[in-house]
């Protein structure tokens, strides 16, 4: 194991984060140094310190195995979520120790789930600071820490690899400094895009800018206790709406369209699958609501149906409406836009459609071949031939995913919650999603769950962002070396 190599690197991750921290510190004197000045100096110096450190000791950073990398990755991640607690803990207020933990770690994950009751009562610089913690984490510590080291560094690749799933991989088509370059120019446009339309739609320009960073990221904290429905403004919604379910796509494709301008990139199976899923989950659920939600307005039922499907779906979170006591079957539509969620290659978190898709037609050919054995038959997707050597690992993922979301909810269960709780908060945790159902509905938060109920949410949501399989590799690594 390279220690000097993994601790130059990781130290790279933490400077992004004492950065924004920086910035965060800038919002607090604009506001009068509000009362999150002190906790944010004090935790940007000792972020800053802690990053820049291994610089000292360290000039030329060396290259590293892919043992390392997978290495950085967990500690650059894990690490980011212990350094971005301090803001949380020395302002105090409803942040004890393992609820700034979870604030921190939904932050970086984005999932936006939330511990706060009065969302409002945090100045704005604590506000911001929630807000970019998303934003980091949407594009990646590790993407962050990729841009700035050396083009020729073959450690860039192998990040690049790992980062990415296979899946976002095949889309791209490019080398490895050029896909941090598409992300990163995809990344910024839809923030900048998603802030003017916020601002034009009737939001104050601080209030845009911590929704867009929330909406691109897909996380979803919010500037306010009641999320998106605090405005009551149909544009708004509009807007939310239509950038939630943008940013959940597939970032090279969006880069294509501009590119070729063209929508004929977006004409593949993935996209119809994914905005399919949106249009018929959005109208059953439009229909419980009226027939058995007790709503009195097609129009509000098909606006809080399709939002909440997008904000679900997209893995954002954000709400209009509180869903804690709709429809059983509209509960169960979205428990499972919380598992399948958005395309591989975005910010979404959850199975991906991509996924889905692809054992669907698995299964479809199995049964095919089932009945018809001499002839042979091919998964695929978007008009390419998917080997079974990029079918198996996908089958084997949600098999692993389900696994995670089972024993997970025993833990829960054995915590105290619920069975409504439990589940719901299980699946949007791995799934990044952030609101469940029941007590952890949209307009609801985890500040009653029960301490290790928290901290088994927090572990699948760490989990669900890195896609399990790096945390099985540095497992596998750690427990190796003790049986050396």
């Amino acid at each position: 194991m390279n220690v000097k190599a993994i601790s130059a690197n990781v130290g790279k991750a933490l400077l992004v984060s004492a950065l924004f921290m920086f910035l965060s510190i800038i919002v607090s004197i604009a506001n009068g140094r509000d009362s999150a000045f002190g906790p944010l100096l004090i935790s940007f110096i000792i972020t800053l310190v802690t990053g820049s450190f291994p610089f000292i000791f360290i000039k030329n950073s060396p290259s590293l195995s892919l043992n390392d990398g997978y290495l950085t990755i967990v500690l650059s991640w894990l690490l980011s979520f212990i350094f971005g607690m301090l803001p949380y803990v020395l302002w105090g207020g409803e942040f004890t120790l393992i609820n700034a933990w979870f604030e921190s770690v939904s932050g970086y994950t984005t999932t936006g789930s939330t511990i706060l009751n009065g969302i409002e009562a945090l100045p704005k610089s604590l506000l911001f600071w929630r807000s970019s913690t998303h934003y980091i984490g949407g594009l990646g510590v590790v993407v962050f820490l990729l841009l700035v080291m050396p083009d020729a560094s073959p450690y860039r690749l192998k990040l690049t690899n790992m980062e990415l799933s296979s899946l976002s991989k095949e889309g791209y088509k490019y080398k490895s400094t050029k896909t941090i370059a598409i992300i990163t120019k995809v990344y910024v446009a839809l923030t900048v895009v998603t802030f003017l339309g916020l601002w034009a739609a009737g939001m104050t320009s601080f209030d845009a800018l911590n929704h867009a960073f929330s909406i691109v990221s897909t996380g979803g904290f919010s500037t306010r206790s009641m999320s998106i429905g605090y405005y009551d403004s149909d544009m708004i919604n509009f807007v939310a709406m239509f950038c939630m379910a943008i940013s959940a796509l597939h970032f090279g494709l969006i880069y294509a369209v501009f590119i070729t301008r063209s929508f004929k990139p977006l004409r593949n199976s993935v996209v119809k699958y994914y905005f399919g899923s949106i249009a018929v989950m959005s109208f059953v659920i439009m229909l419980s609501l009226k027939f058995q939600g007790g709503y009195s307005s097609w129009g509000s039922a098909a606006m809080d149906s399709a939002f909440t499907v997008v904000s679900y779906m997209s893995t954002t979170g954000f709400a209009i409406c509180d869903n804690s006591m709709w429809p059983w079957l509209a509960g169960m539509l979205l428990l499972l836009a919380s598992v399948q969620c958005g395309c591989s290659g975005s910010t979404a978190g959850g199975l991906k459609v991509d996924r889905v898709l692809i054992s669907f037609k698995a299964i479809t050919n199995e049964v095919r071949r089932r009945l018809h054995p001499s002839s042979v038959f091919q998964v695929r997707l978007s008009g390419q031939h998917l080997p079974d050597s990029a079918v198996g690992p996908v089958v084997m993922y949600i098999v692993l995913y389900v696994i995670v979301i089972l024993f997970s909810i025993i833990g829960v269960l054995l915590s105290g919650s619920g069975v409504s709780e439990a589940v719901s908060g299980v699946i949007a945790s791995v799934g990044n999603v952030g609101p469940g159902l029941a007590e952890l509905g949209s307009m609801d938060n985890y500040s009653a769950q029960p301490v290790m109920a928290k901290l088994i949410y927090t572990v699948d949501m760490f989990l669900g962002r890195v896609e399990i399989f790096p945390i099985l590799v540095v497992l596998s690594l750690i427990f190796k070396r003790n049986r050396s």
